[in-house]
Order: structure tokens, then C-alpha cells, then sequence
């Protein structure tokens, strides 16, 4: 029977985990073979120094020689690969050098560097592993079922059985199965998973709950508000699966150089076989050239880093959009959702005589739960946060846009804009009391045929946002630009006070683009934003970045970069994480390529034989990948 569309969104939970398991099985036989490809040369290596030892020079050389020929077999065949994609790499070199050392009669340098080869691709494939096991442990925390609340009794069920509205049991130790809010009493989560935070957060009745994080404390109840498709952890997991399969331009920088690199071996080989007289002096300087470390240092530490990165709740897609983060020298930045909270709050109670401001909420929620208006439903949810008993309306009456009136506890009552109440009480003193309200939302309350106050609704800046956006000037932004499709005097009461460079405001999406690409003569632009109207800025971007996991989907999916975690400080800990991996990649390429220059000269001139030669190129092929992995531990 086919599946309708919630079944197949559902099932892509299963189908993600089969897949994932298919994938490991089928590496199987391909890592099998690699560690094989290594381990023949060292028994190789270690049969033939016996049989040196024993007075058998020609099973030793017949021994090394074939200990030799599959991992050039096997690099032979890699390199036919890349040349039919119109790939020239730096492989060629280490099959040049195992060819003519076989040539020359140096069968013991052939097999070492035939080990060389192949334990450097075995550990650069360790050390990736390695460096995966932060983004992998979220898909293998991926629950299978949750326990559901029906007719009295507990049943457990597959999350795609799982609905909107569901009441589910949350045990001690399990991983939240979908986003909700907790029902009843207080809960002790443990989200680092998602964001990083080492400490579990204690969360109250009504308080959303992350898919994903984990119940630190006693059992608590849960009601589902998406179904498990759609959840904050589903969509973590989706992106994490297209990060671990990325490839960083760093990592190209070996084919992009292949070609110039090989021009310069065999000019050096050449000069070393003409000036010295002798043919090994040319095996030497292959055999030093290769591997290059270019090969297996910047992948290593590009990987480290994205790894690194989502241990702190940063999600960076690819390895392009690490080093693109690292040269950012412009920020344009959203304002509703980004510098703010992106949902208003009450922030201040202006109550006429004869009230108090919590009766003045009180009336204004108690009217407010007839109606659906985002505005209403904030007040609702700060009158319950306060205790406050809500009595219910009658004879409700609603103005679309403009405000709702009713009577409440025998009284008649009267919410909305300040124009509109003003006119529903005739008299204009509402209208004195809603002075002074630049960049907030003023509600205004009238009772009994009077005014009883004002509300004052803001959506306000994220907590230390100034030092967050300080701290960015110091990390070498030069320019922040304020882009948001706010009024003016909004736009400039939120941002008064924080180091703005640039304010942009009453934009369409259309004109967020705009500012992006003019930006971009500054230098490489990060856009920080998290609506829907966001997304092709964030798409036009040199690296776009979507602020938290439950932003819109659309932004999520356009942007190089996801905070899992709604917190602008981390912005500035992504730049440092990404600079600081690129620096760690070029350095360690760059030491490994100066010190095979360096054994290059010395094997021209006759000073390190071929074996001597392998055995130092191995070493440097270990120094680059064990510095290349510092990138995993904190600085």
C-alpha cells in the first residue's frame, strides 16, 4: 500500500538510520582492503630485513619488490580514476617514485615507500574517523520509538506514529523524541548534544523542550508540537549528513598545484641524475617528494574542525563555507530573530489610576484568549507565567488589525491599538499615555468606559549583544551593517548604543540582497539571519549563517552555517573556530612541504640515500597529521 506524506516524511527517521548502517557495512570491505594494502609492505619490509639478515639478498629484494607491487597496483589505479575526471594529482609522484626505485634496483626504498603510501592513506582515513565521531554520535543518538499516552494507558510507538497534540512520557536517560512543551511540575534537560551547554538547564511547565536534548532527571510528560519529521533534531540531523559528506577547497589545493609541483620534482630529479652522475640521486628525490603533506594535512584539520565546530552547537555544512568563514571581513545582520529575540514581550505596564499593572494585564489577557492574534497571545502567555487567574470573556467582538472588545468579569473591556481604543472610549488621554513608545509595540487597555493603561510590547535584544557584536570588531570585522525590513525609528531606537556601522531598514528580501553584494567591495560578507525573508540574502553571501535550528526552514537550508543553538555568541566563536583551523591547515602544509624541499636539496646532492629518504618523508607525513589534529583540542 503506498505511503501518504506524513508516512514518508515519518520514515525518513528509519530510512536515515538504515542508510547510514548500509553505508558502514559497505566501507567494510573498502577499509579491509586499505589496511591490507598497508600491512603487505610492513611484512614485506619485515620478511626481507630477515632474509637480509640470513644471507639471502635476492629473497629479500623479491620480497620487497612484491610487497611493493600491490599498493602500485592499487595507486595505478587511482590515478586512471582522477586522469578520466581530468584530475592531475600529486599521486603520480609516488608512483613514479616506487616505479623507478623498483627500476634502480632499490627494492627496499620501493617497498618503503609503497608502506609510506599506504599507512598515510589508512591514518589520514583514521585520523578522519576520528575526527567524525562529534557529528556521528548525534545520528546514532536518534531515538526509534517513544512512549505515548492513550486511553489511560502507556503504549510505545515509532516516532512517525507520532502526532501533533500526543501526550508522551519522557523517561530518565532518554533522548527527547520530538520538539514539545512539558507538561506540568519542572524537568532537568541536558542539551549539550544540540548546543554545547555542559550544564543540564531546568525547565518549568510550558516550557519548549529541543528534540534531541536529553532528560537529565525524573520522568516528566511531554506535548508534542510537530511530528518527528519536522522536528528541531530531525532537521539537525539531515544537515549533519550533508556536512560529513563535503570536501573543503583547502583539500583541492593539492590538485589545483599538482601540475606545478610535479613540473618542479622532475626538474629537481632531473638536475640531481645530470649533475651527480647517478640515477639514485633522482630515485632519492622522488622518494622524498612523495607524499605530499598538502594531501593529508588539510583534509584532516578541515574535518577536525567541522567537528570540532558542532561539539559547540555550530553546524558548518562544508569544508568551503569553514574557510570562507575564516576570511569574512563584513557582517550584514538581520535584526527580528538575529540581534533579537525574534518574538515581542511585555517590557513595561503603563496602569492609569484605580489599576495595578498586573489587573491591567489580567483584563487585557482574559479578553485576549478569544483571539488568535500573535500580539494576544503574548500577553496570555506572560499573564499565565505570572499567576494570574483569566477569566473568560463574552460577547467578544474583533476588529481584524486593529483590536478586540468584550466583557470580562461583568465589565466592559476593550484591547488594541491606541487609535482604535481611543475611539471606542472617546477621549484622547489613552493616546497621551501611549507618548513615548519609539521602538515598541504600545496596547492599549480601556475598562469600564475608561482608560486603564498601556502595554508596552518590544522584541529585545538578545542578552550581551553589544560585547558579542565588540568582540566581532576585534576579531577583524570591519563593517557591520544592520539590515532589517523594521521602520526607521525602530530600526535606530534597537540599534542606539552598539557598534553599527551601517543601518538598513524597511527592506524587502529583495533589497537584503542588494546590501549583501554591495557589501561585498568591503571584502568576503557573512550574512547572519533566521526568516524566510532571509534566504536569499543568505544564499547571495560569501558564507550565510542561519541563527538557531528552529529558524525557518528555507534559511536553514540556503545558509553555509547553522547555529543549533539560538545564541549570537556564538557567531564570533565560529569565526575564531574557523580561523583557527585554517591556520593550523596552512601551517601544517606548509612545514611538510618546506621540510620536503628541504630533503629534496639534500638527496640531490647525494646526502640522503633513497631509504634514508622514504623514512624522512614518512616522518614528516606523521608530524603534519599529528599537528593537523590539534585542531580538535581547545586552544
Amino acid at each position: 500500500m503506498p505511503l501518504s506524506v506524513a508516512d514518508r516524511h515519518g520514515s525518513s527517521w528509519a530510512v536515515s538510520a538504515l542508510r547510514a548502517e548500509l553505508e558502514r557495512i559497505a566501507r567494510e570491505p573498502h577499509r579491509i582492503s586499505r589496511a591490507l594494502t598497508a600491512l603487505l609492505p610492513l611484512a614485506g619490509l619485515i620478511l626481507g630485513i630477515a632474509a637480509t639478515m640470513s644471507d639471502m639478498p635476492r629473497a629479500a629484494a623479491w620480497t620487497w619488490t612484491i610487497a611493493a607491487i600491490p599498493a602500485l597496483v592499487r595507486l595505478l589505479g587511482e590515478i586512471v580514476t582522477r586522469l578520466r575526471r581530468g584530475d592531475i594529482g600529486l599521486d603520480i609522484i609516488a608512483a613514479l617514485s616506487i616505479t623507478a626505485a623498483l627500476a634502480a634496483g632499490e627494492h627496499l626504498a620501493a617497498d618503503i615507500v609503497a608502506l609510506m603510501y599506504a599507512s598515510g592513506q589508512y591514518l589520514e582515513e583514521f585520523a578522519q574517523a576520528h575526527a567524525r565521531r562529534e557529528m556521528t554520535a548525534l545520528l546514532a543518538r536518534v531515538p526509534r520509538s517513544a512512549m505515548r499516552h492513550r486511553n489511560g494507558r502507556l503504549e510505545e510507538v515509532p516516532l512517525d506514529a507520532i502526532e501533533p497534540g500526543d501526550r508522551l512520557l519522557v523517561r530518565q536517560g532518554e533522548v527527547v523524541p520530538v520538539d514539545g512543551t512539558l507538561l506540568g511540575g519542572f524537568a532537568m534537560i541536558d542539551q549539550s548534544a544540540i548546543t554545547g551547554e555542559a550544564l543540564p538547564v531546568q525547565q518549568r511547565a510550558g516550557d519548549s523542550i529541543l528534540s534531541g536534548s536529553t532528560n537529565a532527571g525524573p520522568a516528566f510528560d511531554l506535548l508534542t508540537l510537530s511530528p518527528a519529521a519536522e522536528s528541531t533534531y530531525a532537521g539537525i540531523v539531515g544537515l549533519v549528513e550533508t556536512a560529513q559528506h563535503s570536501k573543503a577547497p583547502m583539500s583541492r589545493l593539492a590538485d589545483r598545484y599538482a601540475l606545478g609541483f610535479l613540473a618542479a620534482t622532475l626538474i629537481v630529479a632531473g638536475a640531481a641524475w645530470l649533475m651527480g652522475g647517478s640515477a639514485l640521486r633522482a630515485v632519492a628525490v622522488l622518494v622524498v617528494a612523495t607524499p605530499c603533506p598538502l594531501i593529508l594535512a588539510v583534509p584532516v584539520a578541515i574535518v577536525s574542525g567541522l567537528s570540532r565546530a558542532a561539539r559547540h552547537g555550530i553546524l558548518i555544512k562544508s569544508g568551503q563555507a569553514l574557510e570562507g568563514l575564516a576570511r569574512v571581513r563584513a557582517l550584514v545582520a538581520d535584526k527580528t530573530g538575529t540581534l533579537t529575540h525574534g518574538e515581542a514581550r511585555l517590557v513595561a505596564a503603563r496602569a492609569a489610576d484605580g489599576f495595578s499593572e498586573n489587573e491591567l494585564l489580567r483584563l487585557a489577557a482574559s479578553l485576549d484568549q478569544a483571539s488568535k492574534h500573535s500580539v494576544a497571545q503574548t500577553l496570555v502567555r506572560e499573564a499565565k507565567s505570572r499567576g494570574l487567574a483569566l477569566s473568560v470573556p463574552t460577547d467578544v467582538v474583533e476588529t481584524p488589525g486593529e483590536g478586540v472588545e468584550g466583557q470580562v468579569d461583568g465589565n466592559q473591556v476593550v484591547v488594541g491599538g491606541i487609535r482604535f481604543v481611543a475611539g471606542k472610549l472617546a477621549t484622547p488621554s489613552v493616546m497621551r499615555m501611549g507618548e513615548r513608545t519609539s521602538g515598541a509595540l504600545a496596547v492599549a487597555v480601556g475598562a469600564g468606559g475608561k482608560p486603564a493603561g498601556v502595554l508596552l510590547l518590544a522584541d529585545e535584544l538578545r542578552r550581551g549583544m553589544k560585547a558579542s557584536l565588540e568582540e566581532l570588531k576585534r576579531l577583524g570585522i570591519e563593517r557591520i551593517v544592520l539590515a532589517t525590513g523594521d521602520r526607521p525609528e525602530v530600526a535606530k531606537a534597537m540599534a542606539q548604543g552598539l557598534p553599527i556601522d551601517a543601518l538598513r531598514s524597511s527592506l524587502t528580501p529583495d533589497q537584503k540582497l542588494l546590501v549583501v553584494l554591495s557589501e561585498r567591495k568591503n571584502g568576503p560578507v557573512l550574512m547572519a539571519g533566521d526568516g524566510v525573508n532571509d534566504a536569499p540574502a543568505l544564499a547571495a553571501a560569501d558564507v550565510g549563517l542561519a541563527m538557531g535550528a528552529k529558524g525557518a526552514a528555507a534559511s536553514a537550508e540556503a545558509a553555509d552555517v547553522v547555529l543549533l543553538v539560538d545564541q549570537f555568541d556564538r557567531i564570533p566563536a565560529a569565526i575564531r573556530m574557523a580561523r583557527r583551523t585554517r591556520f593550523i591547515a596552512l601551517q601544517s602544509a606548509l612545514a611538510g612541504i618546506g621540510l620536503s624541499l628541504v630533503g629534496m636539496i639534500a638527496a640531490s646532492f647525494g646526502l640522503l640515500t633513497p631509504v634514508q629518504g622514504a623514512l624522512f618523508q614518512e616522518l614528516i607525513d606523521v608530524a603534519v597529521i599529528t599537528n593537523a589534529l590539534r585542531v580538535l583540542r581547545e586552544p
